[in-house]
């Protein structure tokens, strides 16, 4: 992540998935890592990701047992791991909801919340029920972000169906609290470089948090000029939800989701512009500038692919 350059665009957390503990506690019932696959302990691997610049996020389950029923869940013991998570350094956690023992989802991750408050470390929580409950309604001030869709797979259909999936829940999200869609697909190999283009920006437009999900460590030019692209990257960081960034600037994508190449246009006055307005034309992809532009923005899209822009009014 460091040398790559990643590191230095602002990904900054290292998060480990299911699986990084013991099957069972230990004799004061703390959860203690798995001795096969981190021998040193969870505090040891923190120290050392901390010594990079970076933050270690684990994962945790709202029921008795983790979604591979691998490691114990933390219904019944929220206090006594968010004590451990921050004991051992842990910055994010990852908050599953399998074997839930037919509870409510909703207090079981308040209590977790609290439980991560009274810690006594900051800890990112990132709840993870797949949207099964609605959680954009609720988990504002209980989480920091909030899974709005099941699974994403590395295809087209998968990608488009839960980018629409998470739009609905749009105007819920906002600075620390975000829609989670999923982890980025982007390197993975069953989509086409135009698509993951497609899959990045609609990522960043919705201010999703941008989670690699592939091996950086053999990751093609491609990958790496998508996942760095630090214009597409800004557009993610701003400050607002949706379209509009400031002063007074709005960021656009055209996307074809057509199986042919086909015209997209984006006229102002639908995008929060008057109708006359005249704007200069960022294209984040290129990096080239269209000077002077009226009324309307149009362009020609190849079949999956899309042009990312953030107009400019003079």
């Amino acid at each position: 992540m460091v040398d790559s350059g990643l590191a230095k665009l602002g990904y900054d957390y290292i998060n480990i998935d299911d699986c990084w503990a013991a099957y069972d506690r230990d004799s004061q019932g703390n959860l203690v890592a798995n001795p096969s696959t981190f021998p040193s302990g969870i505090k040891v691997l923190a120290d050392y990701v901390h010594g990079k610049g970076l933050k270690l996020g684990v994962y945790g389950d709202a029921g008795s047992r983790t979604c591979s029923n691998k490691m114990p869940g933390s219904l019944g013991y929220q206090e006594q791991d968010a004590k451990t998570f921050a004991s051992g350094g842990v910055d994010y956690l990852k908050y599953d909801n399998c074997n839930d023992q037919g509870l409510s989802p909703q207090p079981r991750y308040v209590n977790m919340s609290k439980a991560l408050l009274n810690s006594g470390r900051d800890i990112f929580f990132s709840l993870c029920e797949w949207g099964v409950n609605d959680p954009a309604t609720w988990a504002s001030g209980v989480g920091n972000s909030w899974r709005t869709t099941g699974d994403i797979q590395d295809n087209w259909g998968s990608m488009t169906a839960i980018a629409d999936t998470n739009d609905k829940w749009a105007s819920y999200a906002g600075p620390g609290g975000w829609n989670d869609p999923d982890t980025l697909e982007v390197g993975n190999g069953r989509m086409t470089t135009e698509e993951y283009r497609s899959h990045f920006s609609i990522w960043a437009l919705a201010k999703a948090p941008l989670l690699i999900g592939c091996d950086i460590r053999s990751m093609s030019n491609d990958t790496k000029e998508i996942l760095s692209n630090q214009n597409v990257i800004a557009v993610n960081q701003g400050k607002v939800w949706a379209g509009p960034l400031s002063p007074g600037r709005v960021a656009v994508v055209l996307w074809n989701r057509g199986s042919a190449e086909a015209s997209g246009t984006a006229s102002c006055s639908s995008i929060g512009l008057n109708a006359s307005t005249v704007v200069d034309a960022h294209n984040l992809w290129t990096n080239e500038i269209t000077s002077s532009v009226q009324g309307e923005l149009k362009e020609t899209v190849d079949t999956h692919a899309c042009k990312m822009y953030v107009l400019t009014p003079k």
